[in-house]
């Protein structure tokens, strides 16, 4: 026992005397020039500016290589998954730096010799503006043919931290678990040449949180097809009977459509307006004969499910349902659920309709009024009744934070509203019937209207240079290749594939071959080998996922 308390005390003198030798390291302190100086986490959108300086000191003189000012985005990400076999968890990670604008530094703004000298105050200015989409380089995996073009290179909304989200004035919910995280920072820091692995040596570092919140546009309605998706569910349909071991009354049905989107007003507005929007709940009944009369609705209420979907490797398709994520040690979501209304519909008014035509016209939707749902798979024809219901739906004003809808490589979330409407049964039943959809919404966020990309003269003229030189570019007027013209081509049933065209066999008509994805310009292999190159020692750890703020009331309280 004595000989264990000197070697622990013998290990703390080594460690006072490394320090003792050890030179005080540089402040660095990061202000902002802008209305935000003094805000705790400043907040911007997309095309804005952020205009500050980094200024450093120092208590004696250091020498130093290089001082690097960039604006940084980087998501992280990690999957945990209690296996059945093994006592302990087993857990990936995901984290990538998506974006890295670099402030350009004149060889003039170094004292040189390059050495922080006691007692002086160094500034360096900087200049950003926050870009609308990332480079093409930052999603090179493996995509499905269904992603839609682009849709990963859109700049995230920041997520995972309570403070960021409140913009430190209070801890505020966005609805993110623990294990995703979209952090922007302005960072600023001093090299002191390379390592071992060729990545920089950061001798200081200072940083800035920021709260990204980018423009979104609204986009056009989501195409729900399939009927087996248990993410959205615009129909549903269910058999209303008279009783209890009685026969049927008939066939209700209720449709719905995408409501507009939320759309949320500009990052730093005092407006206090409500974001709303309306959602629509449009039903038809078809008696099961002529005599029945349709049943006593009930309540109709609204609630918004929030679902955030996370990943430890790049999502090939936008991510959707539930079953694929339930035992997936590589992905995984969470959902919450917020209550927005509920109100008695019993008042509601039927209209009776007649029809002659007892054929579903699915393929003639578009030439009738939308209000009046198909018939159902029990409809006959003849007397049908309809009704519609408008319901309004509001975001609540509370400590949650409803970021934007947005994909990315990592890291989805989106929104579903969910109806759910209650048929009061004979009292013969034992419960009462509950037909349930589930609505896709987006929530969009508005820009700053008096912001608007500015380019310098230089980069005009560049533009300018391109567009004139690709008059001249040459172009080939041959006839196309055979692989090209495969979409026109008839394909038996029993037909083997033809050698070379790469078709993919069907039972109607050919599909083009799958070709590689083309490869970037010089222009973009070196933005990517730039990108690349600038590097440095314990970055990770640096954007490592914010702690959990128990008992705050904050993140997943």
């Amino acid at each position: 026992m004595l000989t264990d308390r000197t070697n622990s005390t013998s290990g703390a003198l080594v460690v006072r005397v490394k320090n003792l030798g050890q030179k005080p390291k540089p402040k660095i302190e990061i202000t902002l020039s802008d209305e935000q100086k003094d805000a705790f986490c400043p907040t911007y959108t997309s095309l804005e500016q952020i205009k500050g300086e980094a200024t450093i000191t120092a208590q004696c003189d250091i020498s130093f290589q290089d001082v690097y000012i960039t604006f940084e985005g980087a998501t992280s990400t990690f999957v945990e998954r209690t296996t059945t076999t093994h006592p302990a968890s087993s857990r990936t990670r995901g984290f990538s730096p998506f974006l890295r604008l670099v402030q350009p530094m004149n060889a003039s703004a170094f004292p040189e010799p390059r050495i922080i000298e006691a007692g002086k105050i160094y500034k360096f200015p900087f200049h950003f503006n926050v870009p609308e989409q990332m480079l093409p380089q930052m999603c090179d995996h493996a995509k499905a043919e269904s992603l839609p073009e682009g849709a990963h290179l859109r700049i995230p909304p920041s997520l995972g931290d309570p403070m960021v989200a409140g913009m430190g004035r209070s801890l505020m919910d966005d609805f993110a678990p623990d294990m995703s995280s979209i952090a922007y920072t302005l960072r600023c820091r001093i090299t002191n040449g390379r390592g071992a692995t060729g990545k920089h040596k950061i001798l200081v570092e200072g940083s800035k949180k920021l709260r990204i919140i980018p423009a979104v546009p609204e986009e056009p309605p989501l195409h729900v097809e399939d009927v087996s998706s248990d993410t959205y569910k615009l129909r549903k349909e269910k058999t209303i009977k008279k009783g209890l071991f009685k026969g049927k009354l008939g066939r209700l049905v209720m449709e719905s459509v995408q409501p507009k989107s939320l759309r949320q007003p500009p990052v730093r507005s005092e407006c206090g307006c409500n974001v709303t929007t309306m959602a629509t709940a449009n039903l038809r009944f078809d008696p099961a004969d002529e005599s029945a009369q349709p049943p006593q609705l009930g309540n109709l209420s609204a609630k918004l499910r929030v679902v955030t979907y996370y990943a430890s490797i790049p999502f090939k398709d936008i991510p959707s349902g539930s079953v694929d994520f339930q035992f997936s040690n590589v992905q995984g979501m969470y959902v919450e659920t917020v209550n927005l209304s509920s109100r008695c519909v019993s008042n509601s008014q039927w209209e009776q309709r007649k029809s002659s035509s007892p054929v579903r016209q699915d393929s003639i939707r578009s030439s009738r009024n939308v209000d009046i749902p198909e018939p159902s798979s029990a409809y006959k024809g003849g007397t049908f009744y309809t009704a519609s219901m408008v319901v309004p739906v509001a975001l609540p004003k509370n400590n949650k934070v409803f970021v934007p809808t947005f994909h990315t490589c990592f890291i989805s979330r989106i929104y579903v509203i969910d109806l759910y409407l209650s048929v009061d049964s004979p009292k013969t039943t034992i419960t009462d019937t509950v037909l349930h959809n589930r609505i896709p919404v987006q929530v969009s966020s508005e820009g700053n209207r008096n912001t608007q990309l500015t380019i310098s003269a230089e980069e005009a003229n560049a533009i300018a240079s391109r567009e004139a030189n690709a008059f001249f570019d040459p172009r080939s007027i041959a006839p196309p290749s055979t692989e090209y013209i495969g979409r026109a081509q008839l394909v038996p049933q029993d037909a083997p594939p033809s050698p070379g065209a790469g078709y993919t066999h069907r039972h109607s008509f050919g599909q083009l071959p799958q070709r590689p994805a083309p490869e970037y310009t010089v222009r973009m292999q070196a933005a990517q080998q730039r990108s690349l190159s600038l590097s440095f020692e314990d970055e990770e750890a640096a954007l490592a996922p914010p702690p959990r703020y128990a008992g705050s009331g904050g993140r997943n309280a």
